[in-house]
């Protein structure tokens, strides 16, 4: 089984209250959510949040849609990691999305867990050796390998310091999922008011008629479009 976990808040200093902006109709968290359900490893997704009134809207929104949320410590998310692994029962991995990225693309969710389940690695991701844009991050660990790092993370360090780097600084022998080309350049993470027009742009010209759009039809969209080169290859 593999254990999605979405991290999701609503404070943010360029862009409060991304999570709920609209994209098509429905807000930025839901259509994250629609993607990463696309993907077929993910077994199960829990959106992690904070216990802070700010994320209030954010959690009954997806509760009332049906959606698992936990609520953590709004500054440590070592106990958010933990409490889902909780919450989720006996898994074999886990998948770590954040919350910026609108454009998290299922099938390659599904190579980054495949590479994972194939290399037996503690550690799994397109993020060391990085090929893709930002914002299309995916980082998979077994379960195990959390868990331990969980453990071993200082208490001092808990606040501040995830447990995938935790896992990522540990890991001798991490796998690395690389694409064709090096778009490393590319950030296509929501975090300011622009990034957010370019994202409603893309998902206009995209979404009515693939819902599950993937990477090359937003490099294609957006070649042709000068108003959105600054996110062009």
């Amino acid at each position: 089984m593999i254990l999605a976990v979405l991290q999701a808040r609503m404070t943010s200093a360029r862009l409060p209250g991304k999570a709920m902006a609209p994209l098509r109709g429905e807000p930025m968290i839901w259509r994250q959510v629609e993607r990463i359900r696309m993907a077929r490893s993910v077994s199960r997704l829990i959106v992690a949040t904070s216990a802070l009134p700010v994320d209030d809207p954010l959690a009954a929104f997806l509760v009332s849609r049906g959606q698992p949320v936990l609520r953590g410590a709004a500054s440590n998310l070592s106990d958010r990691f933990a409490r889902a692994l909780d919450a989720a029962g006996p898994v074999s991995h886990v998948v770590r999305i954040k919350g910026d990225c609108p454009f998290a693309d299922p099938a390659l969710i599904d190579k980054v867990a495949r590479q994972a389940l194939e290399s037996g690695a503690a550690y799994t991701s397109n993020r060391l050796q990085r090929t893709y844009p930002r914002g299309l991050e995916v980082e998979v660990a077994r379960a195990d390998a959390l868990a331990a790092a969980l453990a071993a993370t200082r208490a001092e360090d808990k606040p501040t310091v995830s447990p995938f780097e935790q896992l990522r600084a540990d890991d001798p022998r991490p796998a690395h999922c690389v694409g064709e080309r090096d778009l490393s350049g590319l950030d296509w993470r929501v975090k300011t008011p622009a990034d957010y027009a370019f994202a409603r742009a893309v998902y206009d010209a995209l979404h009515p008629a693939d819902p599950g759009f993937s990477m090359q039809d937003v490099l294609d969209i957006i070649q042709g479009r000068q108003d959105l080169a600054r996110w062009a290859a």
